[in-house]
C-alpha cells in the first residue's frame, strides 16, 4: 500500500467515513466538479522533503497540505489532525461560512 494510501486510511479513520464511495469525506485533489459533503478533509500532494548523504538520497518524505473544513469552529476533526506525527499549522480561514484549517503533514 502507498503512503498516500495508508494517510488516506488514517484520515477516513479521523472523519469516522468509508475510505471509498460517495459517504467517504476525505478527498484527494478533488476536481471542481465533486460534491462534497462536510464536514470534509482535502488533501493534496505539496513537495518532498529530501535528505542526501554520500551523493545519494538516505530518506524521502511526501509533503501534503491537509485542509479540515467544517461549519464548526470548534472542531474535533481539528484537534485530531494537529495530533498527527509530523503535522504543522499552517494557516486558517472562513470561506462560504465554512471554517478551513490547513496543515502540512509529512508523510
Amino acid at each position: 500500500m502507498s503512503r498516500r494510501l495508508k494517510l488516506h486510511s488514517i484520515l477516513c479513520g479521523i472523519l469516522d467515513c468509508p475510505e471509498r464511495g460517495k459517504e467517504c469525506r476525505a478527498y484527494f485533489q478533488p476536481p471542481a466538479s465533486v460534491s462534497m459533503k462536510y464536514p470534509a478533509i482535502v488533501y493534496a500532494l505539496n513537495g518532498k522533503d529530501k535528505r542526501h548523504a554520500d551523493d545519494r538520497v538516505y530518506l524521502s518524505s511526501n509533503r501534503y497540505s491537509v485542509t479540515v473544513i467544517d461549519s464548526n469552529p470548534d472542531s474535533d476533526i481539528v484537534d485530531k489532525v494537529s495530533e498527527l506525527p509530523m503535522c504543522r499549522f499552517n494557516t486558517a480561514y472562513t470561506k462560504d461560512n465554512l471554517n478551513h484549517t490547513v496543515y502540512e503533514i509529512y508523510y
